[in-house]
């Protein structure tokens, strides 16, 4: 048995009433909904933080493109010979 606890969030109400459409359209819980959700966010906020970390030890590294390169790529976009990709 996995141990719990109970958070409490105030939710504005139109959101809470998307809620609780969803919960009855698939035939789940509130509860069980909310946990998926912020299940899926604390996910999406750790592989955030690890890709930020990793970038930052690239930064430390040297690893890095020049911003001129980048702009100038970037404009070359809409045009009929864009450039590569600069690494």
């Amino acid at each position: 048995m996995q141990t719990t606890k109970v958070l409490t969030a105030h939710i504005p109400l139109p959101l809470a009433e998307k809620v609780d459409q969803i919960a009855a359209r698939i035939e789940r819980s509130r509860g069980w909904i909310v946990k998926q959700a912020l299940s899926a966010w604390v996910d999406q906020e750790e592989e955030r933080r690890r890709l930020t970390l990793e970038a930052l030890e690239d930064v430390d590294a040297g690893r890095l493109i020049d911003h001129q390169a980048v702009q100038a790529w970037a404009a070359s976009l809409d045009t009929d010979t864009p450039l590569e990709v600069p690494r």
